[in-house]
């Protein structure tokens, strides 16, 4: 076997102090030697194979230089690119991403998150939360640096990436509205979680504004963000009878099994009932029909909530107070296909299939 090229090793071949090698290779002290000297001992470490040893540089700086990324479902269209952009922008940096899935379980977030810490991760980045998450609150208090994304907690010292969920809202029914639609139902998100609270009170909201029908009878809960539960939601509201002619949906994927549904009650989409999701998943655009809904951008916030991170790492190495939580929001955009249409096309839903 060959053996570990050390610090020593570049250090002889080169005729250099290892100490001066160490400097070169650190981009924190690098300035400390000539840009000549330095770009010797870099060329020398790349043509010997050197690599800095993980073990060795944690004992000795009480750092591992990786931050944990925890999703509530990999298997979630939506996740994917946020821990993309979060691990391309620790890597810019220097750090490593180490993902973990919670399956939605607050108990197996406990678990990763306690695994994760044991391992020495600096910090977190948590798209899982719910808004009164018990394992946030006590990594809070523990002081351990971390940034949620996509969702949000109540506690706004928990510093946070999320979009603009009452423009998204308010884009959809506009969009909706102007197409002559007036009994407008939804497949709200779980309450639980902030973008589920959020869009449903954005819904409510501009519902009333905009003078469209306020009726409780046209709203549907779903226990998760999940196709399964758009089916579910949308056998209901077809079983109430309430006469819609538009269906908001709080994701894609709800967006999906409320299609489906109709479909086998023999509605079609968009010609019986107009149907728009949220979050532009990848795909969107190659349904049939091609979703109309909210785009986000899942990628930019998991890079952002990385920069942001390393920032608050950076604070705390430094001799400055940390400063309060920062809150980014990012900007949404409408994104109008084909399973939108205007009311004069569209017969009214009824709770029973056509004949």
């Amino acid at each position: 076997m060959r053996k570990r090229v050390t610090l020593k090793d570049v250090a002889a071949a080169l005729g250099v102090h290892v100490s001066t090698v160490s400097r070169a290779l650190d981009p924190k002290t690098r300035h400390l030697i000539t840009p000549e000297v330095a770009e010797q001992v870099v060329a020398a470490s790349e043509r010997l194979g050197y690599r800095p040893n993980a073990a060795a540089y944690s004992l000795k700086t009480n750092r591992t230089r990786t931050i944990g990324v925890i999703v509530p479902d990999i298997t979630n269209p939506v996740f994917p690119p946020i821990f993309r952009g979060a691990d391309d922008a620790l890597m810019r940096h220097s750090y490593i991403a180490i993902l973990g899935n919670t399956d939605s379980s607050l108990r197996r977030e406990a678990a990763i998150v306690d695994t994760l810490l044991a391992r020495g991760v600096e910090g977190l980045i948590m798209a899982s939360v719910t808004a009164n998450d018990s394992v946030v609150g006590r990594l809070a208090q523990e002081g351990l640096p971390m940034v949620t994304v996509n969702r949000r907690v109540d506690d706004a010292g928990i510093a946070s990436v999320a979009h603009d969920e009452r423009e998204g809202v308010r884009r959809i029914l506009t969009h909706l509205a102007s197409l002559g639609h007036r009994r407008i139902a939804a497949i709200a998100g779980p309450q639980d979680l902030s973008t589920g609270r959020s869009r449903h009170q954005a819904f409510l909201e501009y519902r009333a504004a905009m003078g469209l029908a306020e009726d409780d009878g046209l709203v549907v809960f779903a226990g998760g963000f999940t196709d399964a539960e758009g089916e579910r939601c949308a056998e209901e509201l077809l079983a109430r009878d309430r006469g819609f002619t538009a269906l908001v949906c709080a994701n894609d994927l709800l967006a999906i099994g409320a299609i489906a549904a109709l479909r086998r009650r023999r509605l079609s989409c968009p010609e019986d009932v107009s149907v728009t999701g949220y979050n532009d998943m990848p795909l969107a655009d190659r349904l049939f029909p091609p979703l109309t809904t909210i785009r986000v951008e899942q990628y930019r916030a998991g890079h952002a909530a990385a920069d942001l991170l390393i920032e608050m790492l950076a604070e705390r190495s430094g001799s400055a107070e940390p400063a309060p939580a920062r809150h980014i929001v990012l900007p949404v955009e409408m994104v109008i296909r084909g399973s939108t249409q205007a009311l004069p096309a569209v017969s009214v839903a009824r709770g029973r299939a056509k004949a």
